[in-house]
């Protein structure tokens, strides 16, 4: 019997980005507003979730985004990013770095292994694909989310600045090597 999940390349059309604003506002409030300030939260959402700007995301031939989703429902969603410099210095060749730009599971169904199954699946696209690396950037106070990329092989290589708003936060950066890269 086949599972009602279902992860898929995303179409760039209005409806998906329509879908990946509400989700990706969604989801990060969900993780986020308990910690940060309600000014520093409405100015990070309006400067990064909305159709508009998820559109032009989904058009960008450097970014893939996989979509998860339970029968009909969109229930998470992963935005990669081709060629990334993250944790390079300059000088240092970003081709064949996949980056982890967001991860993002429902709140109603972390824990389920959805977030393993989309990891999973942008590991086999980094195969696919002959990536030498994969790398993210995760903020250093998001002790769940560090763990369950540890789990998965990850490892901090560096850190760098998040501006979330006003407030100025530290991400850590961590790197997942690819086999025989």
């Amino acid at each position: 019997m086949s599972s009602p999940l279902r992860i898929s390349l995303a179409k760039a059309n209005p409806v998906t980005a329509a879908q990946l604003a509400d989700l990706g506002r969604r989801t990060f409030l969900d993780t986020f507003a308990a910690t940060n300030t309600q000014a520093d939260m409405n100015a990070y959402l309006e400067a990064n979730f909305g159709p508009d700007i998820q559109l032009a995301e989904l058009q960008d031939r450097e970014n893939t985004f996989l979509l998860a989703h339970m029968q009909a429902e969109l229930v998470g969603y992963a935005k990669l990013r081709d060629n990334s410099p993250l944790g390079l210095t300059d000088g240092q060749e970003a081709a064949g770095r996949l980056e982890i730009e967001r991860l993002y599971v429902r709140d109603d169904w972390q824990g389920t292994g959805l977030g393993a199954a989309l990891m999973r699946g942008i590991l086999a696209l980094a195969e696919q694909l002959h990536c030498s690396a994969v790398v993210l950037g995760v903020w250093e106070k998001n002790e769940r989310a560090r763990a369950f990329y540890q789990r998965f092989g990850f490892r901090e290589i560096g850190q760098h600045e998040f501006r979330l708003g006003q407030d100025v936060q530290t991400d850590l950066i961590l790197r997942k090597g690819m086999a025989g890269r």
